[in-house]
């Protein structure tokens, strides 16, 4: 199930290697999903948007997490790429106790900044009691979530995508049946959906450290602290501190538009609760396919096969071009539909805001599939500023034009969604005129 992907025919490699994971972050994203599904149907508006707005909330603290460890997972490829044994269990330890150590440390903060958070998020009193509760107890996974990113990102490095699926595939399974235990049938409330996910990042963590370190020798050099070099921190911290900052800077972007939206009252907050998850669930897809060949980059840089790296760069492009419009005409077309699995009939404010943002949105996922291609081009060739670059236009453009626009009367909260597909745009132009001018495959020296 190890994939070398310096060989053999690009596209196939690329496609084989990214599969497993779209699955499995569509069976990641199931986490949340289930939660808000059933919420949004047995417990009502408020519960509803309590999970929703507590979801950006743990997307920002997480992202930080994995952040560092994507970036990891870029060095780890290139060692892979590189042959190089003893560089790539160096690496390893020096990875696992850097993260280890700030998923430690954020954890405390959580917890330490719980009461404030819900002046910060401009939080409704009527929403803030259910969203506490939630908080209190998915912080308490955030160890878990290390545990899975860490490990899946050292298996997808040197290509295999499928344990972390399998993974995947059955924690969410447990997540949906202990969602529909803890929820419907103890009666637990907004505790029993945080309780379930809990315990299912828990299983998915916890199992695949145990496989990565039976399986893989190399891993074991985690509990060997005479394999840790002060030059592999500064070398792992030169690579994921900044894809950490890309990352977190994403979601702090997102946080922000979260307490913009939270000013506009619980109707609003739950048709952005639950569009915002098709929304996710849409896209999620490409953002995986930008992983996968981000870590096909990584490979063939480490190898210098810059033909490979040219070759993988068109393809990927027309794969996500073609697969974003499938995907923005099925959610344009079935837009009020997909709102009905999260909001009851009844709800017909909550469901006329939701479809609108998925019409506005929908509508521009080529803008996204793009900036995805680029944060993981970026990051595989040694350029992880590039990345946050890209990420602070696309956000700072969203911020601010929606803050400005939704304050104008005549457009009001639509602002917000438009302010979106603005940014992804002027991302995407600026990230395609640095490549242009700035990046050089074709001189036969690495990027």
């Amino acid at each position: 199930m190890n994939r070398d992907l310096t060989k053999g025919p690009v596209v196939r490699s690329m496609l084989l290697f990214a599969i497993p994971m779209i699955l499995g972050d569509l069976l990641q994203q199931c986490y949340n999903i289930a939660d808000t599904l059933i919420v949004g149907q047995f417990l009502g508006r408020n519960a509803l948007a309590a999970v929703g707005s507590a979801f950006t909330l743990m997307t920002f603290l997480t992202s930080v997490i994995l952040g560092l460890c994507m970036g990891s997972g870029a060095l780890f490829s290139m060692r892979f790429g590189q042959r190089d044994e003893l560089s790539l269990q160096e690496s390893l330890c020096a990875s696992f106790y850097c993260i280890a150590l700030i998923t430690v440390l954020l954890n405390l903060i959580a917890f330490a900044c719980l009461d404030g958070l819900r002046i910060f998020l401009r939080v409704p009193a009527e929403v803030w009691g259910d969203m506490r509760v939630y908080l209190f107890l998915v912080f308490l996974g955030i160890p878990a979530i290390f545990l899975y990113n860490f490990f899946a990102s050292y298996l997808r490095a040197i290509g295999n995508s499928v344990i972390p699926l399998v993974f995947l595939a059955v924690s969410s399974v447990l997540n949906i049946v202990l969602d529909l235990w803890f929820v419907v049938g103890l009666n637990k409330a907004v505790a029993g959906a945080a309780q379930a996910t809990v315990i299912a990042q828990y299983i998915s963590g916890v199992g695949i450290a145990v496989y990565t370190w039976v399986r893989f020798p190399q891993v074991r050099s985690v509990a060997r602290p005479r394999t840790l070099r002060a030059q592999r921190v500064r070398e792992i911290f030169s690579y994921s501190s900044l894809t950490c900052v890309q990352q977190s800077v994403m979601n702090l972007g997102i946080l922000m538009v979260q307490g913009l939206v939270n000013s506009f009252g619980p109707v609003v907050m739950a048709a952005f609760a639950a569009a915002v998850k098709i929304d996710a669930f849409a896209y999620m897809p490409v953002q995986d396919f930008g992983n996968a060949f981000s870590t096909f980059i990584a490979q063939n840089y480490g190898a210098k096969q810059n033909d490979r790296i040219r070759s993988g760069l068109k393809s990927a492009v027309l794969i996500s071009v073609a697969f974003c419009v499938v995907l923005s005409t099925l959610v344009c077309a079935f837009a009020k539909p997909l709102m009905l699995l999260f909001v009851d009939a009844g709800e017909t404010e909550i469901l006329r805001e939701g479809v609108r943002y998925l019409h506005i949105e929908g509508s521009f996922y080529c803008g996204i599939g793009c900036l995805f291609l680029l944060y993981g081009l970026y990051r595989a060739l040694g350029k992880p500023g590039m990345s946050v670059v890209l990420t602070v236009i696309s956000l700072g453009t969203r911020v601010a034009l929606a803050y400005l626009l939704s304050s104008l009367p005549s457009i009001g909260v639509t602002g917000i969604w438009w302010s979106v597909p603005i940014g992804w745009a002027l991302a995407d132009f600026v990230g395609f005129v640095y490549y242009k001018k700035k990046i050089n495959l074709y001189d036969g020296s690495q990027p």
